[in-house]
C-alpha cells in the first residue's frame, strides 16, 4: 500500500489501462466534476477501473458506490478515504 494520496493523474492512468479512452474523450481537460458517463465510461468500464484500483492499492471498493452520477472527484475522494482507513488499521 502506498503512503501517497490517489490523484487525478493516478485515476487517468488507471482509466486508460483498465478501460481505454474514446477518441472524443479529453482526459486532460477539466474533468473532475464531469460524470463518467459524460466522459464516455459506462458501468463496465468503471467496474474494470475499480478492480484495477483495488488490486493496485490493496483496498476494496463497494460496487454500489460506482453509481451513474459518479465523478472523478468523487472516486478520488472515495479511494483516498479507503486508503486512509487502511493506513489507520495498519498503523
Amino acid at each position: 500500500m502506498t503512503d501517497k494520496p490517489f490523484t487525478l493523474d493516478d485515476l487517468k492512468r488507471v482509466l486508460l489501462q483498465a478501460a481505454g479512452a474514446d477518441e472524443s474523450t479529453d482526459l486532460d481537460g477539466d474533468i473532475l466534476d464531469a460524470t463518467f458517463e459524460v466522459l464516455g465510461y459506462e458501468s463496465l468500464a468503471l467496474l474494470e477501473t475499480a478492480g484495477q484500483i483495488e488490486r493496485e492499492y490493496g483496498i476494496s471498493l463497494d460496487d454500489d458506490a460506482l453509481a451513474d452520477d459518479l465523478t472523478p472527484r468523487t472516486l478520488i475522494d472515495l479511494v483516498n478515504g479507503h486508503l486512509a482507513a487502511a493506513r489507520a488499521t495498519t498503523a
